[in-house]
């Protein structure tokens, strides 16, 4: 571990003790309450491959363990890549946890047992590749690797290798994604009851203002609104998935304290703020909304909050260009 990580470690220590402390006395279940999901009847578990089973399986050759450690070592820390194919202050792990491998946070290896298939998002069939580079444009605010090129390689051998002696084409999978709580919001769900959750709960790490913190010049905790955060295109600024999401793991370190109620508050909230443009942008919020209902029907881009139409801008962040040449449509004839 270099001198400059073990301080960016030690200072998220000291933010998630400080955390700790600020919440003591004001948790939303008792410790005997908190329940994570378990499996459901008739789905399958994983256990995702570790980082010391790359490092040891015997049957790795020597130059295909290479690339599958370098696509760790990008999936980690994706900031590596920053201005060139990422434009703001996300990383892969932001949103998978756990190096990608745990259950009920986003885990990667699903996409390489299940794809090529059908995607709604974009309406047509992808690959491992253009399901990576979704995440290059929407939730990096930025253009993918070419597909092919050694970035892509590394990154799509570590999805592969995470997906060791799992079952291919089996979609009845625990622990996938982000939706256990569901699509539909809750009718109680408010924005002031999710600004409260957030300030009681959120701010310490993650700022009162969203931005993230920072420490040498190292992400510490990343934002959760404003130009550094993910786009409007990603797939958590879907109120379902950002509320599911948020019930399993946050907050750090105290994954399930927060009740179903409280999760789908405060990501109403967060995800009510403003971010970069959706790279699908028409030139009017509310016409690329209805363009693309299939994925706005579950964010509140092109509607009203607080007076505003949200998403009706010409900011990109960081990135000096609105779509990425890769998203394009795909049909066979």
């Amino acid at each position: 571990m270099t001198t400059l990580s073990k301080i960016t470690f030690g200072m998220a220590a000291l933010f998630t003790a400080s955390f700790s402390v600020a919440v003591i006395g004001a948790q939303s279940k008792a410790p005997e309450e908190i329940k994570l999901p378990t499996p459901k009847p008739g789905q399958y578990e994983h256990k995702a491959p570790t980082l010391a089973d790359i490092q040891n399986d015997k049957d790795l050759h020597p130059e295909l363990r290479k690339v599958i450690l370098k696509g760790r070592d990008l999936f980690m820390n994706t900031q590596q890549l920053r201005g060139e194919y990422v434009f703001n202050d996300m990383n892969c792990k932001s949103c998978h946890m756990g190096e990608g491998r745990m259950a009920w946070s986003g885990p990667i290896w699903p996409a390489a047992t299940t794809l090529p298939d059908f995607r709604g998002k974009n309406g047509h069939v992808n690959s491992l590749e253009e399901r990576i580079a979704g995440c290059f444009s929407f939730s990096m605010n930025g253009t993918p690797p070419a597909y092919g090129s050694d970035t892509m390689l590394a990154l799509s051998a570590y999805h592969q290798y995470m997906a060791k002696g799992a079952k291919m084409y089996d979609k009845n999978i625990a622990g996938r994604g982000f939706g256990h709580l569901g699509k539909d919001i809750p009718e109680a769900t408010t924005y002031a009851n999710g600004e409260k959750v957030y300030q009681a709960n959120c701010a310490v790490c993650h700022g009162s203002d969203g931005a993230g913190k920072k420490f040498a010049g190292e992400i510490v905790y990343p934002p959760l609104w404003g130009d550094g955060s993910y786009n409007w295109g990603a797939g958590m600024t879907r109120i379902f998935t950002a509320a599911s999401f948020i019930q399993n793991n946050m907050p750090l370190g105290q994954p399930g304290r927060l009740t179903d109620q409280e999760a789908w508050d405060v990501a109403l909230f967060i995800n009510s703020q403003e971010r970069p443009q959706d790279p699908r942008y028409t030139g009017d919020a509310k016409e690329t909304r209805e363009k693309f209902m299939n994925f706005h029907n579950a964010t509140v881009y092109g509607t009203e909050v607080n007076g505003k139409i949200l998403g009706q801008h010409d900011n990109t962040g960081e990135k000096p260009f609105l779509k990425p040449e890769a998203l394009k449509p795909r049909t066979f004839k």
